[in-house]
């Protein structure tokens, strides 16, 4: 299940993620040479994978997609604990669905610029 613009990975098992760790703080300059990838989770029948919208005019300085998918995966688990949100996911999204997690802001330098990450709101509803 790999194409550009969905790539989906499984999870590695929960780690304890620091979640204090700070994105970088950014001004409007400093995204413009910085691609925004957007963060989910897409729950199946038997598992939880990890998935990293890529937009479809990424910088050219992303040259490994392993590599930043990696480094997304990274930056997600250390503002996100882990486990709390696949468990969260695990117990409240509907099989097929994915849950979205918020963005990661990066440079091909593998700079953090920004993030708008957060534990899914799911009510159960």
């Amino acid at each position: 299940m790999t194409d550009r613009d969905e790539t989906a990975r499984e999870t590695a098992s929960a780690s304890n993620a620091n979640a204090d760790a700070a994105a970088a703080e950014s001004s409007p300059d400093d995204t413009t040479d910085a691609d925004t990838f957007r963060v989910g989770i897409h729950v199946t029948e038997t598992e939880l994978r990890f998935v990293v919208n890529v937009p479809s005019d990424i910088d050219s300085g992303w040259t490994d997609p392993d590599a930043f998918q990696r480094l997304v995966e990274r930056v997600t688990w250390e503002q996100l604990d882990q486990r709390e949100t696949l468990q969260t996911v695990a117990t409240r999204a509907a099989e097929g669905e994915t849950v979205f997690l918020g963005t990661v802001t990066l440079r091909p330098d593998e700079t953090v610029v920004d993030h708008t990450l957060r534990v899914p709101p799911l009510d159960g509803a």
